[in-house]
């Protein structure tokens, strides 16, 4: 491997950016490929979405007939939840168990104690204080479950504008309703406020805490595997 591309490499994984280094099996010519690029017209385009979404290295072969390595680098998936809340809890381990690192965010002290979360990273703080510093990315998904529009309406907005692969709300229609309202107000687009999974998880009927979490999950592990390959892609409203 080259320097430069053992260089660029290094660069993604600090970043939490997703790379793919192409090399020719047989000349060992190489290069690389950004999710962020524009592959689109590339021959290899559906490939990279495929292995962009599954982060799965392997060898092909191209449509010129030669065989190439895909080595695939991808960001470990993260899940920051604001709401220390019963839900929340019993998605700890559902993280734990499908290599989520969870983060739960909550300024209610009672709520946001090391007892009921000590398997997760909990900041008992405004999410104002806390999220800009954790750097959501294309990476991150994000669910709001505090019910409480003063903690969640600023969070849900940071989350989609910096491009997390999953937004979930909790709420009944009604009250996402009153919140689309409240987001648009504050200058939020529509396209952007249509990616809001609200009422948060599929659609199982359920009723429990835990089985609200395992719904949530659902979701959240379909944003991640099903994006689209334009996903992770910047553009005009993404936050910097």
């Amino acid at each position: 491997m080259q320097f430069d591309h053992l260089t660029m490499l290094n660069a993604a994984r600090r970043d939490r950016a997703a790379i793919i280094l192409v090399t020719d099996t047989a000349t060992g010519e190489a290069s690389v490929v950004r999710e962020t690029d524009d592959w689109r017209g590339h021959p290899l385009a559906g490939e990279f979405a495929l292995r962009f979404r599954s982060g799965k290295s392997g060898v092909i072969t191209d449509g010129r007939g030669r065989e190439v390595f895909l080595k695939v680098q991808v960001p470990s998936p993260r899940l920051v939840v604001v709401g220390a809340v019963h839900v929340s809890q019993a998605m700890a381990p559902i993280a734990a168990l499908t290599d989520f690192a969870m983060t739960v965010v909550d300024p209610r002290t009672a709520f946001a104690t090391p007892e009921r979360f000590a398997t997760v990273a909990l900041y008992p703080e405004w999410p104002e204080d806390v999220l800009p510093g954790l750097r959501l990315d294309p990476y991150t998904g994000f669910a709001a479950l505090t019910h409480d529009p003063k903690i969640d309406d600023w969070a849900i907005g940071h989350a989609l504008q910096n491009q997390c692969f999953y937004v979930g709300a909790l709420g009944s229609r009604k009250t996402h309703a009153s919140r689309l309202e409240r987001l648009a107000a504050a200058g939020l687009s529509r396209s952007l406020l249509e990616r809001i999974d609200a009422p948060i998880g599929a659609d199982i009927g359920a009723a429990s805490p835990a089985e609200i979490a395992i719904a949530v999950f659902a979701n959240i592990i379909a944003a991640l595997r099903k994006r689209s390959d334009s996903a992770a892609r910047p553009d005009k409203e993404a936050a910097a």
